[in-house]
């Protein structure tokens, strides 16, 4: 079956990459979004966040109850340099990862995707949790190195080497453009 791809670039907003040494990664994706428009390949943007007065989230939910807590993530968006063009869909989800409870899976329907290409930050958070549920969902999955990133460096490289190899494909953005 061939591979119809489509770029999901994650959690690239303000309050998430403010928390992290992300510069090189949104460099990076910057670089591999243009490419992919320029080869017509899908995009989907996804942020997390909440409405006001944080209506989904649970008090069990240990990392979302400290979001609500802070009064962050309410009205979401993409950071200007890696902004969405018309037509490219954001999705605002409401859990770590980009699939659960969201309209994404129609959205990569209406693409006809069997393979998601990753960029975004946290490789902990969002990378891991899209990853496993997209596995799940029998996606093909390419995760962009380089497009990546996490606050902690160590998780970050032992993620990379250890665990996300085991559902996707590791590559960067030079062999991803190389290959469009």
């Amino acid at each position: 079956m061939p591979r119809r791809s489509a770029l999901l670039v994650m959690d690239f907003q303000d309050e998430i990459v403010a928390s992290h040494d992300a510069s090189a990664a949104i460099a990076a994706t910057q670089t591999v979004l243009h490419a992919a428009r320029a080869a017509g390949m899908p995009v989907a943007f996804v942020v997390v966040g909440f409405r006001p007065g944080y209506p989904e989230v649970s008090a069990n939910n240990k990392g979302f109850a400290a979001v609500k807590a802070s009064g962050r993530l309410v009205n979401p968006s993409v950071i200007d340099v890696l902004a969405p063009i018309e037509g490219e869909p954001v999705v605002v989800k409401h859990r770590v990862g980009a699939l659960h409870g969201t309209d994404l899976p129609v959205i990569l329907s209406a693409f006809d995707a069997n393979h998601l290409v990753l960029t975004g930050i946290s490789t902990s958070g969002v990378i891991l949790s899209t990853t496993r549920t997209a596995a799940d969902m029998d996606f093909a999955i390419t995760i962009l190195a380089d497009c990546i990133g996490d606050s902690d460096p160590a998780v970050h490289e032992f993620l990379l080497a250890k665990i996300l190899p085991r559902q996707a494909e590791i590559s960067d953005s030079a062999s991803f453009i190389a290959g469009l």
